[in-house]
C-alpha cells in the first residue's frame, strides 16, 4: 500500500476492505486535499452565479418595462443553454485560456437565463393593483422599485438563482479537465487510479451533498422571502 502525492493512492493491499471502509480510509488520509477542493469547488460556482445575478437582475427589472426587448434578450440566453458546457468551455478557451476564469466564465453565462428569466416574470407577476395604490399614495418611480416590486419578486429571484446555482456544482465539476480544480481533480484521479471505485465515489459524496445542501438552503429562503406564504 503506498500513497501518491496530492490525493492520488494505490488501493493495492485495501483488498480485505469493503468499499465504505475504503472511502473513509481515503478521507483519512487526503481529507485536507478533499477539503481544498471542495472549497475551490464551491467558490467557482458562487462567483459564477453571483456574477450572473449582478447583471440578470438589473436586466430583468429593465426588461420587465421593456416587453418587445425582452423576448429578444431571454431567447438569446436560452441559446446558450443548447451549447453542452464541454463544448462551450472548448470556445471560450481559445479565447480566455485554461484555469478558474474559464470556468466561472461558463458559469456565469449558464446562470444568466434562469436568473433574468425567473427576474422577469418575478416583476411582471407583481399585481399591478398594488404598484397603483402605491403611486397613489405619492411613492416615487425608485419607492415602488424598493417598497414594492423587489420585495414582492423576491422569492422569484431566489428561484432563478437556487436553479442556477445547483446547475453550476454540475458545470464545476468539468473544471478540473481545464486547470480549474475542485472536486473534479479526484474524481479524475479516482479514473486513473487501477482500484479507483473509492475515490471517485470520494469525490460525488460531496458533489451530491454539496448540490443537496445548496438547494434545501436556497428553497428555505425562498419560502420565507414568499411575500404570499401562510
Amino acid at each position: 500500500m503506498s500513497i501518491h502525492h496530492k490525493g492520488v493512492l494505490d488501493l493495492t493491499g485495501l483488498t480485505q476492505m469493503n468499499l465504505w471502509e475504503k472511502i473513509l480510509w481515503y478521507y483519512d488520509i487526503n481529507g485536507v486535499y478533499v477539503w481544498e477542493q471542495f472549497l475551490q469547488h464551491l467558490l467557482l460556482s458562487f462567483y459564477g452565479v453571483i456574477l450572473a445575478a449582478i447583471i440578470a437582475v438589473p436586466l430583468g427589472f429593465y426588461l420587465a418595462r421593456h416587453h418587445k426587448l425582452a423576448q429578444w434578450i431571454i431567447q438569446l440566453a436560452s441559446l446558450i443553454q443548447i451549447v453542452p458546457s464541454i463544448a462551450l468551455m472548448t470556445l471560450l478557451m481559445f479565447l480566455f485560456g485554461l484555469g478558474p476564469n474559464l470556468v466561472i466564465l461558463t458559469i456565469f453565462l449558464y446562470s444568466l437565463l434562469p436568473i433574468l428569466s425567473n427576474t422577469y416574470t418575478g416583476v411582471m407577476n407583481v399585481d399591478q393593483n398594488v404598484i397603483n395604490a402605491g403611486k397613489g399614495m405619492g411613492m416615487t418611480r425608485n419607492q415602488v422599485l424598493f417598497n414594492i416590486e423587489i420585495p414582492l419578486s423576491l422569492s422569484i429571484i431566489i428561484s432563478g438563482i437556487r436553479s442556477a446555482f445547483v446547475m453550476a456544482i454540475g458545470v464545476a465539476t468539468i473544471g478540473a479537465f481545464v486547470g480549474a480544480g475542485g472536486l473534479g481533480m479526484v474524481l479524475i484521479r479516482g479514473m486513473r487510479a487501477s482500484d479507483g471505485t473509492a475515490i471517485i465515489l470520494a469525490a460525488v459524496i460531496p458533489i451530491a451533498l454539496l448540490s443537496i445542501v445548496s438547494d434545501i438552503m436556497l428553497s428555505f429562503v425562498e419560502k420565507r422571502l414568499n411575500p404570499y406564504r401562510a
